[in-house]
């Protein structure tokens, strides 16, 4: 897969977060890919050693079989600051993009797309970098408030800040906690929403996040 060079990575946190309120304007936050044949989760795993491990696997859909995973791991480019995540952990996944044969048509991220400080979460900012439908699926809460959806399967409530619809605290599993959906990039909150629904197999977090996370754990684990 091919990715854009939207600026340099080898930066400061004050440059950072400079480039993020630049790239913030970019984020397409409505629209649906026109046919989804394929899916895949991205998430990073982090050795005590300082290491890196970042894997993608797609998957075909609805089925969601397997048809490929890569990975690749490298030393961590940018130290840990909350909010700039996506400056540490972006760069090694774009290495694994590049091995990656099968386009998929929508990405999902374990993290934060839009409900993020600056609207730039690393699912929000993969998604310009890549020019891909990206969705963010984070296990816990950034930024905003929501109240308790219901609790049955497919509940869900807002997840407001300062005014502003920023995501979806999202039940995918009867009386388990919520996840949090928030649009990446070229998408929209209520197909986001479905997508994740599709994917998700009974289980708290959606199948493509969830073996992504298992992969990189495994890789970083065996080190």
């Amino acid at each position: 897969m091919q990715s854009r060079n939207l600026h340099p990575w080898n930066v400061t946190p004050r440059e950072a977060i400079h480039i993020q309120k630049k790239l913030r304007h970019k984020v397409l936050t409505n629209g649906r890919p026109l046919q989804i044949r394929t899916v895949a989760g991205a998430d990073i795993s982090w050795a005590a050693d300082g290491w890196g491990y970042g894997g993608v696997i797609v998957f075909s859909y609805p089925d969601l079989k397997e048809v490929e995973r890569q990975h690749f791991c490298g030393k961590a480019p940018f130290p840990y600051v909350p909010g700039l995540l996506s400056f540490r952990e972006i760069p090694l996944l774009l290495k694994v993009f590049e091995e990656v044969h099968t386009e998929p048509d929508v990405i999902f991220v374990d993290g934060q797309g839009i409900a993020h400080p600056r609207r730039m979460g690393i699912a929000s900012h993969l998604g310009l970098v890549l020019n891909k439908p990206t969705i963010g699926c984070a296990k816990s809460l950034l930024i905003g408030e929501y109240r308790e959806p219901r609790k049955k399967r497919g509940g869900f409530s807002s997840l407001m800040d300062g005014g502003e619809k920023v995501g979806a605290a999202l039940r995918t599993r009867a009386e388990s906690n919520p996840i949090f959906v928030s649009v990446g990039h070229l998408i929209g909150l209520e197909e986001s929403i479905r997508l994740v629904m599709d994917c998700s197999d009974g289980y708290r977090i959606p199948k493509p996040t969830r073996e992504a996370d298992r992969f990189v754990g495994q890789l970083a684990q065996k080190g």
